[in-house]
């Protein structure tokens, strides 16, 4: 099996290919065109039994993995972070080159059995579109609303009340009468935050109602989990992605940032707060078992049997989120096994 690394960069893409022993068998750098993949398939061709190993194949490197998977190649995605260590720890020249970069990346998918498997992009890709346009719109109706706030303070003594509203932002500009010059155009322009805050809402509001179509329409179960509804859900199946690539709940509890790290020493046996893994589901995670915190659940009794066993809230809710971890996974296992029962 001859193993292909993938550099890709906006402009271009650089592959090297490496027999099983780690030896270079020749490279090749394309422009990053229309034309790109026809070329590097057209160089692989003396070897038919090949693999690709793309460098960050769900971020700069998407479209090259995706149009090599869509011509029926294999492709495994190889993290940056675990090219950089490769090429740093690799013998010969440290200079960073683009072909040695791509040398690295075939590197890694040599040494490592466990990379993921890129495969055509489905349906929670469209969640993960949907779910993080949803969340571009309301930060961006967050910072609408923050500017608003500042000139109704100026505007008014005491300024607005916390949770403001489009409703509440125009009564309260309908009820001002502005005298000076500046604070007629501080009205002005309020009115016009005021019509971007009523657009935005009106996005935010048809975007919801993309998202909840599309979850119903993948048949999930995880709304059936208390606190869970269908933006949350959406955010975990476009986040999770290919369940295949967890062998368990604990790689999963990992990969959200819910599995405490080991930091022991010698005979001391302690661990630590992970702060990596996927931070869009360690958030779901995080506000599931708020929810559940604040009213009547069966996280609600598990947080208050964690401090019954005097652990502060933090560590009780910490602990109920490695508790999610699995509920969550244990719900995706087995949507995954309903929707693909093997044909018998």
């Amino acid at each position: 099996m001859i193993t292909i690394g993938i550099d890709p960069h906006k402009r271009s893409v650089t592959a090297v290919a490496l027999d099983a022993h780690s030896q270079p068998l020749g490279s090749l750098r394309v422009a990053m065109t229309d034309r790109a993949v026809a070329q590097l398939l057209a160089w692989a061709v003396p070897w038919s039994a090949r693999r690709w190993a793309v460098e960050g194949a769900t971020g700069l490197g998407h479209t090259v993995a995706q149009q090599l998977v869509g011509a029926g190649e294999l492709v495994v995605d190889v993290p940056a972070k675990l090219a950089a260590r490769a090429r740093l720890l690799g013998a010969g020249s440290a200079r960073k080159t683009d072909r040695s970069d791509a040398a690295s990346v075939a590197a890694v998918a040599l040494a490592h059995r466990r990379l993921r498997q890129v495969a055509v992009e489905d349906h929670t890709m469209t969640l993960r579109l949907l779910s993080d346009h949803r969340d571009d719109l309301v930060a961006e109706r967050t910072r609408t609303l923050s500017r608003l706030h500042v000139l109704l303070c100026d505007l008014h003594p005491g300024g607005a009340e916390r949770n403001l509203t489009a409703q509440r932002a125009a009564a309260l500009l309908g009820r001002l009468r502005p005298v000076a010059g500046v604070d007629r155009e501080r009205k002005r322009i309020a009115r016009e935050l005021l019509a971007d805050v009523r657009r935005l809402d009106q996005r935010i509001t048809a975007a919801t109602k993309a998202i909840g179509e599309a979850v119903t329409s993948s048949g999930t179960t995880l709304t059936e989990v208390f606190g869970l509804g269908p933006v949350l859900a959406a955010k975990i199946l476009g986040h999770a992605g290919d369940l295949t690539r967890f062998p368990d709940r604990d790689h999963f509890a990992s990969s959200t940032g819910t599995a405490p790290i080991e930091a022991s020493s010698g005979d001391v046996r302690r661990h630590r707060l992970n702060r990596g893994g996927n931070r869009q589901l360690n958030t779901a995670l995080h506000l599931i078992a708020v929810c559940q915190i604040r009213d009547p659940s069966p996280g609600q009794v598990y947080y208050q049997r964690k401090l019954r066993q005097a652990k502060t809230p933090e560590e009780a809710r910490r602990a109920l989120k490695r508790k999610l971890s699995n509920v969550v996974y244990r719900h995706l296992a087995a949507d995954h096994r309903r929707h693909h029962v093997p044909p018998s």
